[in-house]
């Protein structure tokens, strides 16, 4: 599809989603004391060796957040695609679920949406957290299946579709002001139902941090060394640039 796209570009649409992405992160910076990682500084900028896709990749962490990514790859001057990511990492001390937002513009001239709660247990044996934490989203999943102006977007990586949760909300669109205004709400109807969470958490006891954190970090790792996506930057960006964002994705170079 990358290929075949005319050399068309998408300014507008990946400046609104962009704008959405830059509305959630302030947000959470409102909430948690955040501190950039010096890791990832030389990659607030960087491009292909061509200068055709350009990006940038903030990562921080703090007192309540382990690791949060916030970045986008794309040239909406040049190109119908783009993808951005705002994805928050809790640290242990809370079993509340990970937040996850992804949005795209494709080459085909769609938008895409992907806003998830990564979970942190097994949901098929621990009911209380199913019914806690994804059962409010159910109604809402169900309503979108049934949505005209979507078509739901199934991932080719069987890790990946285990990596979402059951009530992921993963679609793509036509760039209408309907699809983009039902994106805006539905990603901070996403955010405020997940801090009312935060706010509301029980600790952790202390003998149980150790191997939750661990966990996260296998999914967190595997989860961006897994996507198949990578491939195509590799292609665009060459392997040493590409082996630095996956890296940062997961924090493989953290400082803090």
């Amino acid at each position: 599809m990358l290929e075949q796209q005319p050399n068309v570009g998408s300014t507008t649409l990946f400046e609104q989603l962009w704008g959405l992405t830059n509305e959630l992160c302030q947000k959470l910076e409102a909430r948690f004391q955040l501190h950039p990682d010096p890791s990832v500084e030389n990659l607030q900028q960087y491009s292909s060796l061509d200068g055709n896709m350009k990006g940038s990749l903030t990562a921080f962490s703090g007192e309540e957040i382990d690791w949060l990514v916030h970045s986008w790859l794309g040239n909406p001057e040049k190109s119908n695609f783009s993808t951005m990511r705002l994805t928050t990492w809790l640290k242990s001390h809370i079993q509340v679920p990970h937040l996850a937002f992804e949005f795209g513009t494709l080459p085909n001239g769609n938008i895409l949406f992907y806003i998830d709660y990564i979970a942190r247990t097994e949901l098929i044996t621990d009911l209380a957290y199913l019914d806690r934490y994804y059962e409010p989203v159910n109604q809402t999943f169900l309503k979108l299946q049934e949505d005209s102006r979507l078509k739901v977007f199934i991932s080719k990586s069987l890790y990946l579709r285990l990596f979402q949760s059951p009530v992921k909300l993963c679609y793509t669109g036509a760039p209408t002001f309907e699809t983009l205004e039902l994106t805006r709400t539905l990603a901070h109807e996403t955010l405020d139902r997940w801090l009312t969470w935060v706010d509301a958490a029980e600790p952790v006891p202390e003998d149980a941090r150790e191997a939750l954190a661990a966990r996260d970090l296998a999914l967190r790792r595997n989860g961006a060394e897994r996507d198949p996506g990578n491939k195509f930057v590799v292609q665009i960006l060459g392997s040493e640039l590409a082996d630095k964002i996956v890296r940062s994705l997961w924090g493989g170079d953290r400082i803090l």
